[in-house]
């Protein structure tokens, strides 16, 4: 059960075998897997346990030891909700040293060395470590400034100046120098909008229409560099000069107002074209305006919705749409939809650049609270543009806890040797540094770890790189930076089991259960199933562990009238084809009879179980010998249930096909009791009693 938790990653230590038996995972295999990626987030989101006061050994398996405090994270961890006894503790112990035992016999057979072993826990360490290498504090400030910005909406304008992130260092200055030429007109008094819309203006095409003005808009709606400029500056105000992947921006919010939530509505809509005469829209007017009062007048939504709206994606659907918010409809139809104030209720006819509409209200939902919405939130983020700032602030972290330190001039060496030769970084082009003093130069130190510049070379010349047109030096610059935080996430990587006793010890459950699935697989699950002989043997020896309780084969009519019941009974003493006489009653007379024949035990069948229990047995009694008899009940719905006993079975073993699932499961825990038993009987065990009392409440 030790190892069934920790496959489980932990998970539950009070159920062992008979949850991992092999129907249950063999079947699947891939079970393992999902289970123990299932529980990482539950494990994730558990408070520490308070450590074991005294940190001392409380188990010694063979040469292995396991502290009090190990013992007491594992524990805690199964028994949250319990109150911890003596008796509960020597319990789980007996269960932890069998679990100690197995993992111990998988690594003297070398199943911890196998390729396939260490690559697999090695993708599962990939996904644990990754929430240890990153500013897990400035992540959740991240997490609550992004629900506080939810709270509220920012309305702005901006101008564009396109710059791509590979631009040249030339192009790059180039565009900011054009942002703010313009940002300093707007500031010196000349209008914004003349200035978007100028020659030179802004780059972004829709400036034509809307003069840059980008509506109402909250958090991840916008690159996160363009919202913080949003939130940071001034209604009225111009920001700084934004850079985003698009270029460089300038900004002027326009206005704040609280967040409006989000909204489900439907809607009717009468078309019209772009280009339409006054004529046309008069009677695109006029015929919204006789929707209108069709409702009013009380005519189903949904009938006009379906016969009238010109939407043809939702007309069908009752005019309904799925759920919105801020940004995501024009702003007419937004405003329109939000002004409606109970579920239910029907605007008044309005206009967009779509048409004619009336919206009627479905659900609506304000913005949630901040721990209904953390978990999604911190997903969000996780994925958002602005976790680069948890990364970075994670490698500055590095670098000072490693005094990492790296040589201008080693580097300013590469430069020179890439500046000297042609087509350096293209294909069959590597970079050769020739000199050997220049090749052993200190390039970075990290850790008391020394990198040297053929190190880097080495790096450079086996990474392909991108954009090999860009001036070596820009290219140096860019790998030189990945490259190094490469070393630190490397470096920390390696120190995550030392540094966090959490992940050490979630490790060890990975490490631990994928080891056990796969011996137990090997000594009981796939042994129970293959082992034919085996399997044989231990049914015949324990055939009377395995019985049918009391039966009963009976065929049981539903009668609608007495007139079946009457025919229902000749039929059976002449000993007629009940199937056919079945079909020639129904043609007569539609639903006339049912039948249901079976073998069944106690609990299958109602009718079998009245023959079965005390009244029933009038019936076997009144037998006299006969090889059958037939007895009659009312039925609920005041047909007549005719029940005909052919047989009645005393207790008997099933057969091993019968019983094949239960002999499987019984035969596993047979053949886990000695694998079990073997390994106690050759292993040296020492448990601190005292030690594993004192956990107790």
């Amino acid at each position: 059960m030790v190892e069934h938790h920790a496959i489980q990653t932990m998970q539950d230590l009070r159920i062992e075998r008979n949850q991992m038996q092999y129907t249950n995972a063999m079947t699947n295999p891939t079970n393992i897997v999902l289970r123990i990626f299932g529980a990482v987030a539950l494990i994730w989101a558990m408070p520490l346990t308070q450590q074991a006061q005294d940190t001392g050994s409380i188990l010694t398996v063979g040469t292995e030891s396991v502290s009090a405090a190990d013992f007491q994270h594992v524990f805690l961890k199964n028994n949250r909700d319990s109150l911890i006894t003596t008796a509960s503790l020597d319990e789980y112990m007996e269960l932890f040293i069998n679990f100690k035992l197995k993992v111990q016999a998988a690594e003297a057979m070398g199943m911890d060395t196998v390729e396939t072993f260490q690559r697999e826990l090695a993708g599962y360490r990939t996904q644990l470590a990754r929430p240890y290498l990153t500013n897990n504090e400035l992540l959740q400030d991240l997490v609550k400034q992004a629900w506080e910005r939810q709270q509220e909406e920012v309305r702005a304008r901006h101008i564009l100046v396109n710059c791509s992130a590979e631009a040249s260092a030339a192009d790059t200055l180039k565009a900011f120098k054009r942002a703010k030429a313009m940002r300093s007109r707007i500031a010196n008094g000349e209008d914004f909008e003349a200035v978007a819309k100028s020659k030179g203006g802004s780059d972004d095409p829709s400036v034509r229409d809307n003069g840059g003005d980008l509506g109402w808009f909250s958090a991840f709606q916008m690159i996160y560099s363009f919202e913080e400029a949003a939130y940071t500056t001034p209604v009225g105000e111009l920001s700084d000069i934004v850079r985003t992947r698009y270029g460089y921006h300038v900004l002027e919010v326009t206005g704040r107002r609280d967040a409006r939530g989000e909204i489900r509505t439907a809607h009717i809509m009468i078309r019209t074209k772009d280009g339409a005469s006054d004529e046309e829209m008069t009677q695109a007017e006029n015929r919204i305006g006789q929707v209108y009062d069709l409702l009013q007048n009380g005519l189903p939504w949904g009938e006009l919705a379906n016969k009238m709206s010109e939407d043809a994606t939702t007309s069908g659907k009752g005019g309904e749409l799925p759920w919105f918010g801020t940004g995501k409809m024009v702003e007419s139809f937004e405003n329109a939809a939000f002004a409606l104030k109970s579920d239910e209720a029907i605007s008044k006819p309005f206009q967009t650049t779509y048409g004619w509409h009336i919206v009627k209200r479905l659900e609506y939902r304000a913005p949630l609270a901040f721990e209904s919405s953390k978990r999604e939130l911190q997903k969000r983020v996780s994925r958002d543009s602005r976790s680069e700032l948890t990364r970075q602030s994670f490698l500055e972290n590095l670098k000072v806890e490693y005094d990492y330190s790296a040589s201008s001039s080693a580097l300013g060496t590469v430069k020179r040797y890439a500046a000297r030769q042609d087509s350096v970084f293209y294909p069959n082009h590597p970079l050769a540094v020739t000199r050997s003093s220049d090749k052993s130069k200190k390039l970075v130190t990290l850790a008391g770890e020394t990198f040297t510049v053929q190190d880097f070379t080495d790096h450079l010349n086996k990474t392909k790189l991108r954009n090999v047109d860009k001036a070596p030096n820009e290219l140096i610059d860019n790998q030189f930076q990945a490259w190094t935080e490469k070393l630190m996430l490397d470096y920390e990587d390696t120190q995550l089991e030392g540094k966090h006793n959490d992940f050490r010890l979630l490790m060890e459950e990975y490490h631990d259960g994928i080891l056990l699935f796969e011996l137990t697989d090997e000594k009981v699950w796939s042994r129970a199933v293959k082992d034919t002989a085996g399997l044989e043997a231990f049914h015949a020896d324990h055939r009377n562990d395995f019985m049918w309780g009391r039966r009963t084969a009976v065929t049981i009519f539903t009668c609608a009238n007495a007139k079946v019941v009457k025919s229902v009974k000749k039929a059976i003493k002449k000993g007629k084809d009940l199937m056919a006489f079945q079909q020639q009653m129904n043609m007569e007379e539609s639903n006339a009879l049912l039948m249901e024949s079976g073998l069944f035990s106690e609990g299958e069948n109602t009718w079998a179980d009245r023959i079965l229990n005390d009244d029933g047995a009038k019936v076997i009694e009144g037998t006299s010998g006969a090889t059958s008899a037939i007895e009659t009940f009312e039925g609920a719905g005041g047909e007549t249930i005719l029940v005909h006993v052919t047989e009645i079975r005393e207790p008997q073993p099933k057969t091993l096909m019968e019983a094949r699932g239960q002999v499987i499961a019984a035969y596993q825990d047979y053949l886990e009791a000695a694998w079990i038993a073997e390994l106690r009987n050759n292993a040296n065990v020492e448990v601190n009693t005292d030690l594993l009392h004192n956990l107790a409440d």
